[in-house]
């Protein structure tokens, strides 16, 4: 595997130049290790979750971890900020906010709640996300796969934009946990086409997590040509086998262990770790060597290489085709986005 040191990306002295990021599903798995490395560069992070109280334990935890990294670094005189010069020591901050992407009007709450303590956003990551879950419909009426991985972040990034657009927010981006599981779509289907009557779900669960993710990805490279002054990317963080993404899978009676052992197999050839999946998206949110006019809408794999997504993803009449659906269906629930 290629070698990865986060330690090239810039940091930030919070005193000098204070920085916000926004990331869902962050006490946890990829998240938190998102989480941790960007506290550790300075930044503000706002964390948004269900569980107050395993975000505060999640916090507890980074903060910890933060500190034993920064004790083992400390025979080192300096940290490169990505410059060849001396980058900060400093630690960010960390805060919770309390969010339910089951629950549309919990994430207007969370904007709320969001936009009373901040003025300005610099970088927004759409990190939380299930996959090939049973098919359930959430308290919107919405595919749970479909509301999680894609709708329910259209929406959080329409209401929190205006912060990102602010003068004062320089080289603002927008990050959105994909995966190369976009490929798993078997043909073109709009994504009012939820395979509900399809049997066996085991199989099918897979093609809905496909639609969604592959209209994440179309989603983000909309947003690129609306709002071409943030960096919009899309990543796969590689194959991250120790997550919860695949406890449904280990569960299931009889068969579970079985899928535990493939799992297991898989990871140990193809798999990286949880903070290895980060860094795909922390090279995205942190490389300076990015920019809007050379790079926005890409798609990134491991460890931040850049990539081609599927024929579907890149179809700009079937983009446009969910986009609208996205936008009627949001408007029909009482929360229009901005078209």
């Amino acid at each position: 595997m290629t070698s990865f040191d986060i330690n090239l990306l810039p940091s930030y002295d919070p005193e000098v130049e204070r920085r916000v990021c926004f990331i869902t599903g962050g006490n946890s798995g990829i998240g938190y290790y998102t989480a941790l490395n960007l506290y550790m560069k300075g930044y503000m992070v706002y964390i948004a979750s269900r569980s107050k109280q395993r975000m505060e334990r999640a916090i507890n935890d980074i903060r910890e971890e933060a500190i034993r990294r920064r004790l083992k670094l400390s025979s080192s005189s300096s940290i490169s900020n990505g410059n060849g010069t001396s980058s900060s020591n400093k630690l960010g901050e960390l805060y919770y906010i309390e969010i339910d992407l089951l629950n549309l009007n919990s994430i207007e709450l969370a904007v709320k709640e969001f936009k009373s303590r901040e003025n300005s956003l610099h970088l927004l990551i759409d990190n939380a996300g299930i996959m090939a879950v049973p098919f359930k419909l959430t308290k919107d009426n919405l595919e749970v796969q479909l509301q999680t991985n894609y709708i329910s972040h259209v929406l959080l990034n329409d209401r929190l934009i205006e912060l990102m657009l602010k003068d004062s927010v320089i080289n603002p981006r927008i990050v959105l946990l994909s995966s190369i599981g976009h490929w798993l779509l078997p043909v073109k289907l709009s994504l009012n086409y939820q395979f509900t009557h399809y049997k066996p779900n085991l199989l099918f669960s897979w093609f809905r997590y496909a639609l969604a993710k592959t209209a994440g990805i179309q989603y983000m490279k909309i947003l690129s040509k609306k709002y071409p002054k943030i960096l919009c990317l899309s990543v796969h963080p590689g194959f991250v086998m120790n997550t919860n993404l695949f406890s449904h899978f280990t569960r299931l009676p009889i068969i579970g262990l079985f899928f535990w052992c493939c799992f297991q197999f898989f990871g140990w050839v193809f798999g990286v770790t949880n903070e290895e999946g980060s860094y795909s998206t922390l090279k995205c949110a942190l490389d300076p060597s990015l920019n809007c006019q050379d790079d926005n809408g890409k798609y990134f794999t491991t460890l931040g290489i850049e990539s081609k997504p599927s024929a579907y993803v890149l179809d700009e009449k079937y983009a446009l085709e969910n986009w609208n659906w996205t936008v009627d269906e949001l408007a029909k629930r009482g929360h229009p986005v901005e078209i």
